[in-house]
């Protein structure tokens, strides 16, 4: 059929036309703005996370670093008596407490610093004298010269900051060569306190291990079976789809409301103890769950079919086609819901802040029924304190977060990725 007879054909275009070539620019300039777009939402983003971690790591560092005072002790001379064998065994802190090593830290301090040299020292001076007793005994035979932790005043005065006493009385002893300063690993090792210059993160990174592995023995392997029966054998009825979106809708409820089925259920019905890393655990693996069965059964629904017919068809049985072809293929994607879900639950304050566990906690878990805190509990109440030394120690706890963050997501990362087979 000739074309110019038939008024339904269309004009060839003409792609060099003036309107062709402004409609092209407009298409270019659009696409242009488009990636300019994408590329200022990444340069900010990344602006705000370097923000974040110079003001984490500028306030944050200085926590990890201890001012100390050399302070000159002669036990023997003060009349500390100990016999050496009472210095081994549990015993040890018992008697040397009973000796009245605090008092005689405190007098060596005023005779070496004036009639107010015990107010130059921390509260937990006398701590660093005891431990280096048991280390040493012949500490109580002759004079000797202790680096104690100085006190929050001191310490902050070597850091740039404090009142202009404290500043001066840290010249004072800068110019006699008392002051050293030293990583605190006190801080690493330790539990929480009410003096800054003592206070430890390990209490709470160890009741934030013991919370972490609880909710995922709990939440990984229910969300993941839950996720193959809902997908792979549940029928397609009201119930299922009720349940489905039950599930949609957990994973959006606000963990708080978690934390008040925790108090109900675990501490109100059955008991458990309060504050323990088992009730922390169970709690956020409720709050868990969801993310975990929900991203499983998306990666269990990207599983190509062809996987389950070719299973099928050299006469594996359905159990097999699950769990030996359709499970290790969507065990990646399983992962990363894992990985989200953990992360949040790593983070999360209110649910745990309603089942008791923001106690002052002085020694750290020994076990999964022990009174404990966490991470986030932990720098919650250390931002509420006044002290200069405690905002110091929040951003030191912030930054052991967010490495403990790392560390966990990196591991399940690297599961991932040895897991993942490609078709």
């Amino acid at each position: 059929m000739n074309s110019a007879a038939d008024p339904i054909a269309r004009a060839p275009t003409d792609w060099k036309g003036a309107a062709m070539q402004r409609r092209l620019r407009r298409r270019y300039r659009a696409e242009w703005c488009f990636r300019l777009l994408g590329l200022s939402a990444v340069i900010g983003s990344a602006a705000f996370l370097v923000v974040l971690l110079v003001a984490v790591l500028g306030n944050g560092l200085g926590g990890f670093v201890q001012t100390r005072i050399a302070l000159p002790i002669d036990l023997a001379r003060q009349g500390i008596a100990i016999d050496p064998a009472r210095l081994h065994g549990p015993g040890a802190n018992l008697a040397l407490a009973a000796a009245n090593i605090e008092g005689a830290t405190d007098a060596a301090a005023k005779a070496a610093f004036g009639p107010d040299g015990d107010d130059l020292l921390s509260d937990s001076a006398w701590l660093t004298v005891r431990d280096a007793i048991k280390a040493d005994p012949t500490l109580l035979a002759h004079r000797a010269t202790i680096a104690v932790p100085a006190a929050d005043a001191i310490d902050s005065a070597a850091k740039g900051h404090g009142d202009a006493v404290a500043q001066a009385r840290f010249a004072g002893l800068q110019a006699r060569g008392a002051i050293s300063r030293g990583v605190d690993w006190g801080f690493l090792t330790g539990a929480d306190s009410t003096d800054s210059t003592s206070a430890g993160i390990w209490g709470a990174l160890k009741g934030s291990i013991f919370t972490m592995l609880v909710t995922l023995v709990l939440a990984f392997p229910v969300g993941m079976l839950a996720a193959l029966y809902l997908e792979e054998y549940a029928p397609r009825n009201r119930w299922t789809d009720l349940i489905e979106v039950s599930i949609n809708n957990l994973a959006a409820v606000p963990s708080i409301t978690f934390g008040l089925l925790g108090l109900a259920v675990f501490l109100g019905t059955m008991h458990l103890p309060r504050s323990a890393p088992l009730v922390g655990g169970l709690t956020l693996a409720l709050m868990t769950m969801p993310v975990i069965v929900i991203a499983g059964r998306n990666a269990i629904k990207a599983v190509p079919p062809s996987i389950r017919d070719a299973a099928l068809g050299i006469g594996a049985s359905p159990v097999q086609v699950v769990f030996h072809h359709v499970l290790p293929l969507a065990l990646p994607g399983i992962l990363t819901g894992t990985i989200i879900g953990m992360a949040r639950a790593l983070g999360e304050t209110a649910p745990l802040l309603l089942i008791g566990m923001r106690a002052f906690i002085a020694a750290p878990p020994r076990g999964f029924t022990d009174p404990s805190s966490v991470l986030p509990v932990q720098i919650f109440l250390w931002s509420d304190q006044i002290d200069r030394g405690f905002v110091e120690k929040t951003s030191a706890a912030i930054i052991v977060l967010l490495l403990f963050l790392f560390a966990m997501n990196g591991i399940a990362i690297y599961l991932r990725n040895r897991f993942e087979t490609r078709w």
